[in-house]
């Protein structure tokens, strides 16, 4: 019990750790992007912008259809105490199995490059196609998204052995470099007066791909491997029926292939605006989106997708079944400690975000965009995406707990499911798009209710996830007090009859955001000092095992 105890408090701790590295991650590379579209927002057309915006989905598409599979089925395979124990034999077999998996990402990024290649060049806009270097930047953006792929490896051991400082220290100089290149490019080109169109986009992805090539090189090549190699090995295991080709582990190929398959409609659905808005929408249109998403989503890249990201890998460790295919009750509870405990935090986040967002946002936009981007079009539309980015949270949070808790089957009718979240995503889109020209808004409003749907099925999956493993979950364990949704409520609709904005000051706007700030603090006083208690504890606890390993 001790042993198991200690265990789960590496496990912990390491999650800890994890999410801090994980959040300084994106701290740092959304910092960089904001500072380099600063310095260019102010001479960059919402043309451009659009044609970006296609050329980072273009990217994107390639990337995750090839390694978002792979990576979740391998997140579902962490290494176990007897792995760590044993240096020599087991952990190495766990280690080459997941360099040896990660190998396929790069495979299928070849024909899924070419594709999309095709595909994009095919149906881009004659506007876009027309603009200077737009072939040369589709190229280098498809070989960026192939060298990025070709670092697989490396991340999938990092992963797996949680060695998230050494991603910090690769992760952050490449998406400072990528900052840097591109502003600087831009900025030597508008004062040389030349028309480079998005190829300074593009130069910027592929001096990421090279940095982040060369730096998990340098972090991982010279250090202790403990018996595997990044290099395609064949598995030295006790049972090699398991092993495709003595190479791939059939387990993980067969969660891959599961989890691909609803990969599909995930990207669909979680790309569905960026698609709909490029078929339906000018380049002008894309842009003002564009810029909207990027600066309403700060929060949700900076702190959401990181919190995301660490607690799958916490919920795989802590749920992953043993050999008798039994999940240790405490580790169920541990896991629904913080699953409770992400929920609590992220509605006192939605209850400030949803007064609050639309009162500030017209204040920065004024002070960051400039004239040629604080028009009422874009103010409006980055107000209604503050309304989207606490759905997006609470699916992000509740999805990653079902991807690493779902067995094959569990996913597999997930996936049946997500054919009915994409008709639910298609007839609002169509509601609010055709029927109530709402443009824009209308795709925001969507997207609210695709977040909606998904979390409700996710929230019913884990209730009745707990109720198997003898700790059932309450909705008032989850919730928070119902008067702080009341404040929530009656501070929305009054900030919003009183037009409260643009006309405000950014200096009154601040004010009145903090005493509405300080009132919901002092309503969720219990809960806050709760968890401040529990933190003080967590690093107590760390400080006395630092004493006792020093001792």
């Amino acid at each position: 019990m001790a042993k198991g105890d200690a265990r789960m408090g590496r496990i912990l701790a390491s999650s800890a750790t994890g999410t801090s590295f994980l959040i300084l991650i994106q701290l740092a590379s959304r910092i960089f992007t904001f500072a380099s579209n600063q310095l260019i927002l102010r001479t960059l057309s919402p043309v451009v912008l659009g044609i970006a915006a296609q050329l980072e989905l273009f990217q994107v598409s390639i990337l995750y259809f090839s390694r978002e599979s792979i990576r979740m089925a391998i997140q579902r395979q962490p290494i176990s105490e007897k792995e760590k124990q044993d240096a020599v034999e087991t952990q190495s077999v766990a280690s080459q199995a997941v360099v040896n998996v990660s190998y396929l990402s790069f495979v299928l990024g070849i024909p899924a490059s070419v594709i999309f290649t095709m595909l994009y060049q095919r149906v881009v806009p004659e506007e876009a196609s027309t603009t200077a270097f737009f072939n040369y930047s589709v190229m280098v953006t498809g070989v960026a998204s192939l060298l990025e792929l070709s670092i697989e490896p490396f991340f999938a051991v990092v992963q797996q052995h949680m060695l998230y400082e050494k991603r910090a220290a690769v992760e952050m100089p490449a998406a400072f470099l990528r900052s840097a290149v591109t502003s600087s490019i831009f900025i030597y080109a508008s004062r040389a007066n030349y028309q480079l169109g998005v190829l300074p986009f593009a130069l910027g992805h592929l001096s990421y791909s090279i940095a982040l090539l060369c730096g998990y090189s340098l972090a991982l090549l010279g250090g202790p491997r403990k018996g595997f190699s990044f290099m395609l090995t064949r598995v030295r295991s006790s049972d090699p029926a398991n092993y495709f080709l003595g190479f791939f582990s059939l387990q993980v190929i067969s969660l891959a292939a599961n989890v691909f398959f609803q990969s599909l409609v995930k990207h669909l659905l979680t790309q569905g605006d960026t698609m709909m808005l490029a078929a339906l929408s000018g380049l002008e249109d894309q842009g003002i989106y564009s810029l909207a998403s990027n600066y309403g989503g700060l929060i949700a890249r900076i702190i959401f997708q990181p919190l995301e990201e660490s607690s799958r890998n916490l919920f795989s460790a802590l749920l992953s079944p043993d050999e008798k295919g039994k999940v240790d009750e405490t580790h169920v509870r541990s896991a629904k400690t913080h699953l409770v405990d992400i929920l609590r935090a992220y509605q006192l986040l939605a209850v400030l975000a949803f007064p609050l967002g639309p009162l500030m946002v017209p204040q920065l936009l004024h002070i960051l965009g400039g004239r040629q981007w604080a028009s009422p079009k874009v103010g409006e539309l980055l107000s209604v995406y503050c309304y989207y980015i606490p759905f997006l949270a609470f699916n992000g949070i509740t999805e990653a707990f079902v991807s690493s808790a779902a067995s094959s089957q569990q996913i597999r009718k997930q996936t049946a499911w997500m054919g009915v979240f994409s008709a639910c995503y298609a007839l609002a889109a169509y509601t609010f798009l055709e029927v109530g020209h709402l443009g824009a808004y209308g795709l925001v409003l969507a997207n609210i209710v695709n977040m909606i749907v998904r979390t409700i099925w996710s929230y019913g999956f884990i209730k009745q996830y707990f109720q198997q493993n003898g700790c059932g979950l309450l909705t008032s364990e989850v919730a928070i007090r119902p008067v702080s949704f009341v404040l929530c409520a009656l501070a929305s609709v009054f900030m919003s009859e009183h037009g409260v904005g643009r006309d405000l000051g950014f200096v009154r706007a601040c004010a009145l955001g903090a005493g509405y700030g300080l009132l919901m603090v002092y309503v969720e006083k219990e809960y806050l000092m709760g968890q401040l208690t529990r933190v003080r504890h967590m690093l107590s606890r760390k400080k006395d095992g630092k004493s006792d390993k020093s001792q």
